[in-house]
């Protein structure tokens, strides 16, 4: 197994294609521009006024611009499955720690230890239903 870009994996790499997208663009439109200035000998010039060369940078702009718009909306998509997941998961944590800390606190009775003197308790005893927390938050994005 070689590294990955290496010679076995030539032209298969992302970084590779990558590479490859970057140099041709330059080297045809510095080819086009060289021999459309009468710079290359024996070649006639075809585009003169680079109208041509205008009309097909911005035909790769627009398709380019494209092609970027919609890897945007992919990623975009990626993060919020992630941050729904992240959400879900923060939940149940949340009502596990609920419980738990119901649990501790029954604990504590039984043994005649003083809990009730911390004011944070109360609050870490509230459970919080996750479903209820999702189903907000779906009828606030509902609403928007």
């Amino acid at each position: 197994m070689g590294e990955p870009g290496g010679a076995g994996c030539r032209g298969h790499h992302p970084l590779h294609r990558q590479h490859d997208v970057r140099l041709h663009p330059p080297a045809f439109y510095g080819t086009w521009i060289l021999v459309n200035l009468g710079l290359v000998p024996g070649v006639p010039k075809f585009d003169p006024s680079f109208v041509v060369l205008a009309m097909e940078a911005s035909v790769e702009a627009i398709f380019l611009s494209t092609f970027v718009l919609i890897s945007q909306n992919r990623m975009a998509a990626a993060a919020d499955k992630r941050a729904d997941l992240d959400l879900q998961i923060s939940l149940l944590a949340e009502h596990e720690l609920t419980k738990l800390s119901e649990l501790v606190a029954e604990i504590a009775r039984r043994m005649d230890i003083r809990t009730q003197a911390d004011p944070e308790l109360k609050e870490v005893q509230q459970d919080i239903a996750p479903e209820a927390v999702l189903d907000e938050i779906e009828a606030r994005q509902r609403k928007d």
